[in-house]
């Protein structure tokens, strides 16, 4: 397995300060040759792009205001990150959306921040990193109302069940598979939900150092994930697909090409 893409790791998070060229390189080694940094807030994003034209070709990112930081948004950060947004390197919208589990921000401040960051994405017509916990029904109302002017999308981490699932591809947006689906605590629905996802919206990443797969053997003792770990998801998630994990792999790939306008490797285009 080869030329993978995370389309969402944090690599700014502080667990990374002390060997975070190293976490690059293990994922290059690991067949992950190109990732995108997430960004949660302006301070984030800023960050984020500023890895990125640090590793011109193999990092990429996304700019946004994720709903636990909504509180703080407004005119001055819209305009922060429009002007991001301008960048070289930055490949999307978010993360941005709802998160009605913790609301770390109240809900209305939520729901006026991810509208505007909609907006946004279709007036540039960047693609969009969504989040969404325990805020379906309302997450999907605002997509429907822009899904039209919008550029594309995916449903980032995505951990719901088949009829979510659906929800999202009649959107006919992309589907984010994470670790999750290894968790034998947590990922039964998804792992039922995979069933139904066609491959042309399929797209992976580790949202490391989040949701490391617990059934790593052995597990890292700092229980921190990584991006190396993206081939051991594909190969959990293609079991679950009843695919080849190289089939799985080479969609995934030239899915997220195709969302987030990457180049195409020559690796890619030799296996089509």
């Amino acid at each position: 397995m080869h030329d993978l893409i995370d389309i969402g790791l944090n690599l700014t998070h502080d667990s990374y300060d002390n060997d975070r060229e190293t976490v690059i390189a293990d994922a290059i080694a690991a067949g992950v040759s190109r990732m995108l940094v997430t960004g949660t807030s302006i301070t984030a994003s800023v960050k984020a792009a500023e890895l990125c034209l640090a590793h011109p070709e193999t990092l990429y990112a996304t700019a946004g205001i994720h709903p636990h930081h909504a509180a703080d948004f407004d005119r001055h950060s819209l305009d922060a990150l429009g002007r991001l947004l301008e960048g070289s390197a930055v490949v999307a919208v978010g993360e941005c959306g709802l998160d009605f589990f913790r609301d770390f921000s109240p809900r209305q401040a939520q729901l006026a921040a991810f509208e505007a960051q909609l907006e946004l994405a279709a007036a540039l017509q960047l693609p969009v990193f969504l989040h969404q916990r325990d805020a379906h029904e309302d997450m999907l109302r605002l997509l429907r109302k822009h899904r039209a002017a919008l550029n594309g999308g995916v449903a980032h981490c995505f951990t719901g069940d088949r009829e979510q699932l659906s929800a999202y591809l009649d959107l006919d947006l992309y589907i984010g598979i994470t670790g999750w689906i290894c968790d034998e605590r947590r990922g039964e629905s998804l792992r039922q939900a995979v069933g139904a996802l066609s491959l042309d919206r399929l797209v992976v990443e580790t949202d490391a150092p989040y949701l490391l797969p617990r059934d790593l053997d052995p597990l890292p003792k700092s229980r921190r994930n990584e991006p190396k770990f993206l081939p051991h998801i594909v190969g959990r998630l293609a079991t679950q697909m009843n695919l080849p994990v190289e089939v799985a792999a080479r969609a995934a790939t030239a899915n997220a090409e195709r969302l987030f306008s990457l180049p195409r490797r020559a690796a890619q285009l030799a296996a089509d």
